[in-house]
């Protein structure tokens, strides 16, 4: 069944998600290796044929020795099975804070306020950041395309809000390093009144960054889902 317009926004899932592999650190390593296990299995099949079967053609194409072959695969191996660890100890892990504060907004009283963090060992990298909008009253996740910030705050004027007296976003061009090293740092992104949070279904945040090994990490967050749980201050 179709969803009504009376029909609540369909929430994206904010699980973090591994998007793409470096080809040149991942994909190279496993084709090597895949074409040395190509080879191993010519050199088994051919090395159990009769001596006069060896003789002919293709059977007497020879690719490697055994000696070298062997050591080719295990360096392929171990290469591949280190990379996989690496990788593993250098991924980043994408969170959010989030809280009712003061003085980002011209506006009297408290403002939600919303930033991202890296909690990984080391630094990643923005590769793309962009937002979804959802009015009051949308059909779902689906209503509103993915848009810089300065997309969102043109959708937001368009409804009504000013800008710093009812949000504020901060926008991150590719490059900009998200620190790790476990200090939890929160980087900006958002500031929105409660205004805003009333009159607007979900803002969600789409952040994918790069690590060190070339590989892609994406998140989604909504925004303000957490504001309506939280008490806004007096």
């Amino acid at each position: 069944m179709s969803p009504t317009r009376s029909d609540p926004p369909i929430p994206l899932s904010d699980v973090q998600r591994h998007v793409r592999r470096s080809r040149l650190l991942f994909v190279a390593p496993l084709v090597l290796l895949g074409i040395l296990v190509v080879i191993l299995l010519w050199e088994v099949v051919r090395s159990n044929m009769p001596a006069e079967t060896q003789a002919e053609w293709p059977w007497r194409l020879r690719i490697l020795e055994p000696d070298p072959l062997g050591s080719l695969l295990a360096v392929a191996a171990g290469a591949v099975f280190a990379r996989a660890q690496y990788a593993r100890a250098v991924r980043p892990y994408l969170g959010w804070r989030a809280s009712w504060e003061k003085g980002d907004l011209r506006s009297e009283g408290a403002a939600w306020r919303v930033g991202i963090l890296n909690g990984g060992q080391h630094t990643a990298v923005i590769e793309s950041y962009d937002f979804r909008v959802i009015p009051a009253g949308g059909t779902g996740s689906g209503d509103a395309s993915w848009v810089d910030a300065q997309g969102a705050g043109a959708v937001l004027t368009a409804a009504g809000f000013a800008v710093r007296e009812d949000f504020l976003l901060v926008n991150f061009g590719p490059g900009f390093p998200l620190v790790g090293a476990g200090n939890y740092e929160t980087v900006m992104v958002g500031v929105f009144s409660k205004r805003v949070i009333d009159q607007i279904d979900a803002l969600y945040l789409r952040v994918r960054v790069t690590d060190a090994v070339g590989d892609s990490h994406e998140r989604i967050v909504d925004c303000l889902k957490a504001a309506r749980m939280s008490p806004r201050p007096v």
